[in-house]
């Protein structure tokens, strides 16, 4: 005899019932109908499938036309539950009671997966909050994985002729042919999206300037060791072992992303640098120099370009200190730091206070260095567990991490601010010690301008934070000193000048004070026009994604490619999309993308 869960029976019940109701409302054009079936305040986030790009709806009207919009002008069609993704749930989200659950459907060029959050007004049908639809894959180009995965009868077949081996050493060296994307940046994110572009058939090329994959984590400072759960952070395709700490030493994910490189069968030219890059407007092709250590350079030409070297440049942002020119001993970013073995005997200031800051500053203190800090501006601190922990903490829910990236690309922006507000209240509680602690000693705190916490300070500018992961404990205990850059007078040759006519002696400056905006290094690499053209990266655009990253630029033929383990993994597939259609001449769209006139108001019923 076999038990049933409730919950799971009325969840699947409300689901069903909206998704029954839902189909035939916007087959039939039927605007009320959807606007009853539609939060009044609800919103409609679209990534590809109905308007060819990221847009955001709001309202039961904006809504509905949209979808209504679609139903003939991308082809919706065959809506149907999902089978395949996690089933009809009931949870809580950001105070709210909901009902979640995933359908699929078509479109004339391919097949997307929508993620639902339904409000259950019983007596009354249930009303969706939100609602994502997602483009997931093309009509044709269908990822060559599960029942697409090539047999492999070439190889087995053939004894006289090249092996596997002999024809993968071969076609990575491009002696006949140029590839058809070239992906600048063999970190994190460019492996992923060349993994999602090689499953749909296309020919790419990684160019990596460091000696090995995984240099670029490789060579960082020798303690570091992620901030975020395993189980957010897993590649597409290869999910990490489930044998692996839950936060991974920085080693470990370099030698992991080299075998990852090998594993997906990725082109990856590595000590290789892309020179110079100018783009043809009349051919539709980029020339790019590429300089390969042992090689003649190289030029290739290629219709698209990815930047994939982070959502800020490698460009270390070195800020105007007073007097710091004068100083004597040694300068570095810290970029270029790697262990604090290397500086036993001296003195060392760490100018910054975000993540690598802090981190430099407790390495150095952990290998006997006399280290004190200078804060230049506020910074959000929270606890690594548990307070850390909670912007990821949908992950731990279920094993079906491909669901729970829909889910979490799912949230509108007003969504997000209003929760962030809401975990960030709660984190400061959990943290009301170690903040206090700080404040004791004139460490200034800031959780940003709507108290949307640290997370948000990371989509916003891409730093301002810290985790703690113990240097916040030795701050307030007094063993690394602070500095308020306001009590500054100026650095000497000897270290610092105090306002107050003390002084601080050292030998080393390490200026943990980030990195130029990726701009600049389109700027370095294609020159003025392009980046003036593409504009700044990173931080939200008027659509609510991030400026410029993971969709069309201003500049044809380029894309940017960014952010986190969890961004790389989320966007990879959409930029993979776009990127594909683009090569293979797919119209994405043409829905609705802009919001819906007076006058269609009007028409809809709106006053």
């Amino acid at each position: 005899m076999t038990s049933t869960d409730p919950t799971a029976e009325r969840a699947q019940r409300v689901f069903e019932q909206w998704l029954s109701a839902f189909t035939p409302a916007v087959a039939d054009g039927d605007l009320h109908m959807v606007g009853e079936l539609v939060e009044p305040d609800g919103y409609l986030k679209d990534m590809l499938a109905l308007t060819g790009g990221f847009r955001t709806f709001q309202g039961s009207t904006e809504i509905g036309l949209a979808l209504v919009d679609a139903f003939p002008g991308v082809g919706l069609s065959n809506i149907r539950p999902s089978s395949d993704r996690i089933q009809p749930r009931c949870v809580r989200r950001s105070a709210r009671d909901v009902v979640e659950g995933f359908f699929d459907f078509d479109t004339r060029v391919g097949r997307g997966t929508a993620f639902v959050r339904l409000v259950d007004a019983e007596p009354g049908p249930a009303k969706a909050w939100t609602i994502l639809t997602a483009l997931q894959e093309l009509n044709g180009y269908e990822e060559r994985i599960g029942p697409h995965r090539p047999e492999g009868l070439e190889y087995s077949q053939t004894f006289s002729g090249p092996n596997w081996l002999d024809r993968r050493n071969l076609d990575r060296e491009y002696l006949d042919r140029d590839p058809e994307v070239l992906v600048i940046g063999g970190g994190q994110s460019g492996l992923i999206l060349a993994a999602r572009l090689v499953a749909q058939g296309v020919d790419v090329l990684v160019v990596e300037k460091t000696p090995r994959v995984g240099d670029n984590w490789r060579e960082r400072y020798h303690s570091l060791t992620l901030h975020n759960e395993v189980w957010a952070n897993s590649l597409p395709y290869m999910p990490f072992p489930p044998t692996w700490p839950t936060f991974m030493p920085k080693d470990k994910l370099a030698g992991w992303l080299e075998y990852y490189a090998e594993a997906m069968e990725l082109n990856v030219w590595t000590s290789a640098e892309a020179a110079s890059a100018e783009y043809d407007a009349e051919a539709r092709t980029w020339r790019v120099e590429v300089r390969r250590a042992g090689h003649e350079p190289r030029s290739l030409t290629v219709p698209h370009v990815v930047l994939a070297t982070g959502g800020a440049s490698s460009i270390p942002h070195i800020p105007e200190i007073e007097g710091l020119s004068r100083f004597q001993g040694e300068v570095i970013h810290s970029s270029r730091y790697s262990s604090g073995s290397a500086y036993a005997g001296r003195r060392a200031i760490v100018v910054g206070t975000g993540n690598s800051g802090h981190d430099v500053a407790q390495d150095l203190h952990a290998h006997g260095v006399p280290v004190a800090m200078v804060q230049r501006s506020p910074t959000c601190v929270v606890s690594l567990k548990p307070s850390g922990t909670m912007v990821y903490a949908v992950y731990s829910e279920h094993p079906d991490i491909e669901s729970i990236d829909l889910i979490t690309a799912s949230i509108p922006y007003p969504v997000l601010q209003t929760s962030y507000q809401w975990l960030t209240r709660k984190t400061c509680e959990l943290d009301s010690e170690l903040i206090d602690g700080l404040e004791r000693v004139g460490f200034r705190t800031d959780y940003g301008p709507d108290g949307t916490g640290f997370h948000m300070k990371y989509l916003r500018q891409g730093g301002g934070y810290y985790i703690n992961v113990g240097c916040s404990d030795l701050i307030s205990a007094g063993e690394i000193p602070l500095v308020q850059a306001a009590d500054i007078a100026s650095f000497a040759e000897d270290g610092l000048r105090l306002a107050d006519g003390t002084s601080l002696d050292a030998d080393l400056v390490v200026l943990a004070t980030g990195y130029l905006n990726q701009q600049e290094g389109v700027r370095r690499l294609m020159g003025d026009s392009v980046a003036d053209l593409v504009g700044p990266i990173w931080g939200f655009d008027e659509n609510h994604i991030m400026r410029n990253m993971w969709q069309r630029t201003a500049q044809p033929g380029l894309w940017i490619m960014g952010g986190s383990l969890v961004d790389g993994r989320v966007y990879s597939t959409f930029l993979a999309l776009q990127i594909v259609a683009a090569l293979r001449d797919v119209e994405l769209g043409p829905g609705r993308d802009t919001a819906p006139s007076d006058s269609e108001l009007s028409a809809a019923g709106t006053p």
